[in-house]
């Protein structure tokens, strides 16, 4: 039977995405396609966070408000975003503090008609609860790719970083004898040799909630890492699904921004008339970086003498006028939300100093955009590792004691945008960005995951 009899009513997806623009944001993406494939979608937020998903989502999206929970011990009154937390170091009481949600969800949840299924970031680990209680089928969303899932897992499981005493000693993945990590590779909790903590449990609940789960949506996309989403499904459950890259799905209203003349735009036009490949700097919303860290990466800018555009958050105010009094020729310094994608889709744009979150590893990627990877937490070393060595699309700056320095950060700017090593990326992520499109095309292995995905469940209730 399929989807398009006339017999069989529309599919009705619920989707429930985390608390933060780099988590929501992939989820619209899929919101698009599950348009595309004639499925009804309800969307679950905050008062806060509507009116930024109200901006970009398709009007035939249905968004429903839940209250967020108040008097969260450390969080001030009115923030319903990561991204807008006092320190990240907050994010466990946050995210925990969102089961307090979970009475309200399942009330509103009653009301709706009959749900196929829900689609829930790994962050709202207590919505598997929910769906159960209701005979739901539920699909975890982990926003990872499925190299960092098997790498992460393999190594936590088997406790391999209880090995060596020295976070600097190399550890080999049986599994892929080619890999090798140490404890540096991973953040506090799992550079510890025995971690623990809330975080660390939190991590644990999460896992949990993912293998529980009917089934595992992957941001990616099957070319791009075969071997690793093969042993995903293999050896571990649930199974996963590739329906990725999710930012290749363009939002009808970010359309009309896109005609719009930003400042930064109007100063990558002028780069481009002058002949000045840019370099795009960028480290994500969530990483705090220390002032001694902000120092020597503007240092490193600075003595490149690459063009260069960085956006910053609130911390990169203590760069100072002085520095952009000096740079103001050939760098630009902005303080507010871009829009990513457009920038790294200008063609002016040849490299992407980058945090390596993943969402920015696709989004570079799917622009032909080389990547000089500078990671800063979470599994954003994984990533980096994936991108250097795995899938041969950028460059790494190596850091020492924690701390990126200036001198060599200089060395590979201007390898990556200058050097023969940097040529060679750029054709390979080339290669890369042409298997990306094809995947999500009528037919590619994306396109035909999600469909039979979407099919399998509708059949199923």
């Amino acid at each position: 039977m399929s989807l398009l009899s006339s017999h069989n009513p529309k599919p009705h997806v619920v989707l429930f995405p985390f608390m933060s623009k780099g988590h929501i944001i992939p989820l619209l993406h899929l919101a698009r396609l599950l348009l595309d494939h004639r499925a009804t979608v309800t969307l679950f937020t905050t008062p806060a966070n509507r009116p930024y998903i109200q901006s970009l989502s398709d009007d035939d999206i249905t968004i429903m408000d839940l209250p967020f929970p108040g008097n969260i011990p450390g969080i001030p009154p009115g923030i319903e975003s990561t991204d807008k937390l006092p320190s990240i170091s907050l994010f466990v009481s946050f995210a925990r503090a969102t089961k307090l949600m979970q009475p309200n969800f399942e009330n509103v949840l009653q009301t709706l008609p009959h749900v196929t299924c829900i689609i829930s970031d790994q962050f709202l680990c207590w919505t598997l609860e929910s769906a159960t209680k209701f005979g739901i089928p539920l699909l975890g969303f982990n926003g990872m790719s499925a190299y960092s899932s098997v790498i992460c897992r393999y190594v936590a499981v088997n406790r391999l970083l209880s090995l060596h005493e020295s976070p600097d000693e190399p550890i080999t993945l049986p599994i892929f004898p080619w890999i090798k990590v140490t404890r540096n590779y991973f953040a506090y909790p799992f550079n510890e040799r025995n971690p623990s903590g809330p975080l660390f449990d939190f991590i644990m609940e999460m896992d949990i909630f993912l293998s529980n789960s009917y089934g595992l949506l992957v941001n990616s996309f099957y070319e791009l890492e075969p071997r690793f989403v093969d042993y995903l499904n293999r050896e571990s459950k649930p199974k996963a699904f590739c329906v990725g890259p999710l930012c290749l799905t363009r939002l009808p209203k970010m359309e009309p921004v896109l005609h719009n003349k930003c400042r930064w735009i109007q100063w990558l036009d002028q780069k481009l008339a002058q002949g000045n490949p840019v370099l795009y700097v960028a480290f994500g919303s969530q990483a705090e970086i220390s002032s001694t860290q902000l120092t020597e990466i503007a240092g490193g800018l600075e003595e490149s003498k690459v063009s260069f555009l960085w956006v910053v958050k609130k911390s990169g105010l203590e760069l100072g006028e002085e520095f952009e009094d000096r740079i103001k020729e050939r760098g630009m310094i902005v303080k507010e939300w871009v829009d990513q994608k457009r920038i790294l889709e200008h063609e002016i744009v040849q490299g992407f100093l980058s945090h390596c979150g993943w969402n920015s590893v696709l989004e570079s990627i799917c622009s032909e955009v080389p990547i000089l990877a500078c990671p800063m937490m979470a599994e954003q070393y994984i990533n980096a590792k994936m991108v250097v060595e795995e899938i041969k699309i950028g460059l790494r700056v190596e850091s020492r004691n924690g701390i990126v320095e200036a001198e060599s950060l200089k060395n590979k700017v201007k390898e990556l945008m200058e050097g023969e090593n940097g040529n060679e990326v750029r054709k390979k992520v080339k290669e890369v960005a042409e298997a990306a499109r094809n995947s999500i095309k009528d037919g590619g292995s994306s396109f035909r995951t999600l469909s039979q995905l979407i099919e399998e469940i509708h059949l199923h209730n």
